[in-house]
């Protein structure tokens, strides 16, 4: 299989990431190059072995490079994917791919009429926490699954410079919001026809913050999504409701548990004391009437994201992140926004 010779522009957080941590472990993608419009950054482009292209222009004009990442703050995005397409090479886009649907249609249109292929770094389909997800989906561990709720929680504000804004994407819909959305839109089948949403703007910056969205599927699964960054306890990363039981992980560390029904005929539980009252409701069930169990093996998503992108831009896979799918979370993220500006329930599909 050919090597995939790559450059990147914008050599920040994620673009620097990716040539130190991500391409380098891969046997058929190779970084020869980079450009930054920070001399600081083009020094470092140098420092970690790369070439250090003088202009965008200069990358593009390399007739080695057969991919193109775009690493910038997200409003750049569409113009250098589309100047990388129209120079005839492949581009690979951070997340989110573009600040709105029609943006993404854009450009996969120039990309079609270049005979070129774009890609979007949707890597948390290959998250372990979220493997672990699809497999209590799949194997019914905790029965029929009706209800998932996702959550990052921080309490250290708004990362970084430009996220702060909302006129480069800034916020956290477009930041961890594009993840979590992709991830369960990934996993669960069938039309969205439900979208409530409310967003935060607690820091004073002119985006979001934090927002919720919850989602209602045709099947009826229940989604809830949130991120907060002002959150000094935080809640579980995942926690899903099956018909006969309940699971949860706590962090990324992939703590948790799923507790299920043994199906066992007891006695009606004893009441306790909340409050000032009484509630059998809310008691614990007796011992024999539960069974806790760890969590289901994650099976891995397997060839790696790169790999992947490899075997596409050689003929040899379909690709895992396809960009109707990408297409599909921008239009749920606009219906979000929209939701949470109206403080309506809105319909997606």
């Amino acid at each position: 299989m050919k090597k995939i010779i790559m450059g990147i522009v914008g050599y920040g957080g994620m673009g620097s990431h990716h040539a130190r941590n991500l391409i380098s472990v891969e046997p058929n993608v190779e970084l020869k190059g980079a450009y930054d419009i920070d001399p600081a950054r083009q020094k470092a482009i140098a420092e970690d072995g790369f070439i250090a292209y003088d202009s965008y222009e200069a990358l593009l004009a390399d007739p080695d490079i057969d991919l193109v990442l775009v690493a910038t703050p997200n409003d750049r995005h569409k113009p250098l994917a589309i100047q990388a397409l129209e120079a005839g090479k492949n581009v690979l886009s951070e997340k989110p791919a573009m600040m709105s649907p029609q943006e993404l249609e854009d450009v996969l249109a120039v990309a079609k009429q270049a005979g070129r292929e774009f890609f979007v770094h949707q890597n948390r389909r290959w998250d372990p926490d979220f493997r672990i997800v699809t497999a209590l989906v799949e194997q019914q561990q905790a029965g029929e699954v009706f209800r998932i709720e996702s959550r990052v929680h921080g309490a250290n504000g708004i990362p970084g410079d430009w996220r702060h804004y909302k006129q480069y994407g800034g916020g956290m819909i477009l930041d961890w919001g594009v993840h979590l959305l992709d991830q369960l839109l990934y996993l669960l089948d069938g039309p969205i026809v439900r979208v409530q949403a409310e967003t935060s703007q607690v820091l004073g910056n002119d985006c979001d913050d934090g927002f919720t969205a919850t989602l209602t599927w045709a099947s009826g699964i229940t989604a809830v999504v949130e991120v907060g960054t002002t959150n000094f306890i935080k809640l579980p990363r995942w926690y899903v409701k099956g018909a006969s039981g309940t699971a949860q992980i706590t962090d990324w560390d992939l703590s948790g548990e799923v507790v299920v029904a043994t199906g066992v005929d007891t006695t009606a539980p004893t009441p306790i004391q909340a409050g000032v009252g009484l509630t059998k409701t809310m008691a614990p069930p007796t011992e024999a009437a539960i069974r806790r169990e760890p969590l289901p093996a994650g099976v891995p998503l397997e060839p790696s994201f790169y790999e992947n992108v490899a075997e596409v831009l050689n003929g040899k896979a379909t690709r895992i992140v396809q960009n109707d799918e990408v297409l599909r979370v921008l239009r749920l993220i606009t219906v979000i926004f929209k939701a949470a500006e109206t403080h309506q329930t809105l319909p997606f599909e």
